[in-house]
């Protein structure tokens, strides 16, 4: 038995302590012995279940007292009985680097399980349309954070305003998009692969697109039944999201629907945008690169983990000055019809 890795018995006064600092878990006991802070302060390097007990007997804690301070970390959710997360060397192989995600992720889930989570992301396969500078960043995250495959699509080539964000360099000028991203990948991820047999289908696919969303392209991903997360860079800001799980949450063509409630020639204006390139040299702005580009992978990890993507029916708008995120919510427009096709098996 142990605390969940990482979270620290901190004193606060000769009867009281605190474990850990986050304010959805961290907890505050008093009226302890010193034998009982001792016993605390031991199950912070862990103690076999079976020597708990003797332990406890060894500092003069009570076994009524000893029943009291486990039901309190277990109300709190700070220990685990035999959690595999709870070792100190987590069973499943895990990606380079891997080590501070699985810790993390063991405070934060039910049965701290974190490396299992992180171990799992190397069987998962996500798509990328567009490897500028938040396409770049996107994928390095995600390669990071132990995604097996990822499959970059973009045959423009690299220019100086690519360079930087991400990790493209001046050796990269003038290189494809995708061999250079290929190239970046490897030297962060030597385990991820960036090719896949073909018709492999990506467990997400992310479209970093200028201007507005192609609806064309949303439509053959809505048809296939791949999870899709738009990313849409605009003049100052950039829009993340919505996620899309076709045949269960509000798709493109609803948020088109939605804005043509508000404006009647927003067709016009978004086939304009869609369908134009970007001004030469126009590139994407760092700060909106950096930001966006991690916003969409923390969506992406959270598809293929499992839990709850924020951007499931909603979009982050990320704008300049403060590049603040605010989130804004899409509800499934009562005239598209999307909620009606099967639902998708991914995710």
């Amino acid at each position: 038995m142990r605390l969940r890795t990482g979270l620290r018995v901190l004193w606060r006064s000769r009867d009281e302590v605190q474990i850990g600092t986050d304010p959805r878990w961290a907890i505050r006991l008093t009226g302890l012995s010193a034998g009982e802070i001792d016993l605390l302060t031991a199950l912070e390097e862990g103690i076999a279940s079976r020597g708990l007990a003797a332990v406890a007997r060894s500092l003069a804690v009570p076994p009524d007292r000893l029943d009291t301070l486990l039901a309190a970390l277990d109300e709190a959710q700070l220990i685990c009985l035999d959690g595999p997360g709870l070792r100190p060397a987590p069973t499943p192989a895990l990606p380079p680097g891997g080590t501070p995600d699985a810790a993390t992720w063991t405070r934060l889930l039910h049965d701290g399980d974190g490396a299992g989570l992180v171990a799992a992301r190397a069987d998962r396969t996500v798509g990328l349309l567009g490897a500028g500078r938040i396409g770049l960043c996107l994928a390095v995250t995600l390669a990071a954070a132990g995604v097996g495959t990822l499959l970059v699509e973009d045959d423009l080539v690299v220019t100086p305003s690519d360079l930087g964000v991400g990790g493209y360099t001046a050796r990269d000028l003038g290189t494809a998009r995708r061999t250079a991203a290929a190239r970046v990948l490897r030297d962060v991820a030597p385990d991820a692969s960036t090719m896949a047999p073909e018709g492999t289908r990506p467990d997400v696919m992310v479209l970093v697109e200028h201007g507005a969303a192609d609806a064309l392209r949303a439509r053959v991903l809505m048809s296939a039944g791949v999870v899709h997360l738009s990313v849409v860079v605009r003049e100052a800001d950039v829009v993340v999201g919505p996620l899309v799980r076709p045949g269960s949450s509000a798709c493109l063509r609803c948020l088109d629907l939605h804005r043509t409630d508000a404006d009647e020639r927003w067709p016009a204006i978004a086939t304009q945008l869609a369908s134009s390139t970007p001004a030469r040299g126009a590139g994407e702005e760092s700060l909106l690169a950096a930001i966006a580009g991690s916003l969409a992978a923390g969506q992406v990890l959270a598809e293929l983990d499992g839990t709850l993507p924020r951007t499931l029916g909603a979009s982050f708008e990320v704008g300049l000055p403060d590049a603040v995120p605010r989130v804004r919510d899409w509800p499934v427009h009562p005239r598209c019809g999307c909620t009606g096709l099967p639902p998708s098996g991914g995710g």
